[in-house]
């Protein structure tokens, strides 16, 4: 078990970025800790870290042994934990990522049911629109809508992302309202840009079971979907949305939904974590919570 400690040092270290910052975090002497990293190395016959002016960093053996053996460190942690707990016992702390706006919305009002259900757990909850690292940054589990990308994540879909074109109906009433897909061209776009760059090519739905894609133009654009909500609202422009995101516009008529005979592709809202064969109790249980309340025909879509 010695060895499992010192990897577990070792990890620390990489995620803090210090010796000392690991040490402290784990109650132990400066010394103590820098003994057990140069006892790892000696054991191990590789070096695993050296230093730069600032920060700590991996050399290539140090890399591939915190890849490999943070699952077995995990793993291990995990069956410890359902070892001493009973299996409807959910505890320790649930540390949780999500977009702001749909966690603000959507999550949030299901969580202190979620907490009377497990006094015995502490809850987490960051909202950033921004994508995190859930490894580095200490997260059990986020909620991501859209594509998914990283494949060193496990998903579980449990809701659909249905998107729409919309526009208020003070700006249809002045430019006009789209017929077909390439009308979208002579239209101002209200325009979401991200890490991908920005999103000026449209694919909707061709009406006949195919594809058709159009490059729109527009003056007003952001990384963030409020203020393209707010830019809609105002008759600025025709917007893609998520469903969820401007559900009560469209009841109230606030929002209209353009070239509604063209969708644009449907993607999912997933609860994402990192890879592990044992799935923390705390983490199954908040998923388990999530899709029970959303599922294939989310509150957001009703009535609409």
């Amino acid at each position: 078990m010695d060895r499992l400690a010192d990897l577990s040092l070792f990890l620390r270290v990489l995620d803090l970025g210090s010796i000392t910052a690991a040490a402290h975090s784990l109650d132990l002497s400066v010394a103590v800790a820098s003994q057990r990293l140069k006892r790892l190395e000696r054991e191990l016959g590789v070096r695993l870290l050296h230093r730069t002016t600032r920060r700590l960093h991996a050399t290539p053996e140090g890399a591939r042994l915190a890849e490999q053996g943070r699952a077995l460190v995990e793993d291990l942690e995990a069956l410890g934990a359902g070892l001493r707990e009973a299996a409807t016992d959910v505890a320790g702390t649930l540390r949780v990522t999500m977009s702001a706006s749909f966690g603000r919305q959507y999550v949030s009002p299901l969580l202190p049911a979620f907490l009377a259900r497990h006094p015995k757990l502490r809850l987490g909850v960051h909202l950033s629109d921004q994508v995190v690292d859930l490894v580095s940054e200490g997260f059990d589990l986020a909620i991501r809508i859209g594509e998914l990308e990283d494949s060193r994540l496990v998903a579980r879909r449990i809701a659909p992302n249905r998107r729409v074109l919309c526009a208020s109906p003070a700006y249809l009433a002045r430019r006009g309202r789209p017929r077909v897909p390439t009308d979208l061209a002579a239209h101002e776009a209200l325009l979401l840009f991200g890490s991908a760059g920005r999103q000026d090519v449209w694919r909707l739905g061709d009406g006949a079971g195919g594809e058709v894609t159009v490059r729109v133009r527009g003056r007003f654009e952001s990384n963030f979907g409020e203020l393209l909500r707010d830019a809609a609202l105002a008759g600025e422009g025709i917007a893609i949305h998520s469903v969820w995101h401007v559900a009560e516009d469209i009841r109230s008529g606030r929002l209209e939904v353009v070239l509604p005979d063209h969708p644009l592709a449907t993607t999912a809202i997933s609860a994402v974590m990192p890879q592990r064969r044992l799935v923390p109790p705390r983490v199954r249980a908040f998923v388990d919570h999530l899709a029970a309340h959303f599922g294939e025909s989310p509150p957001w879509e009703r009535g609409l």
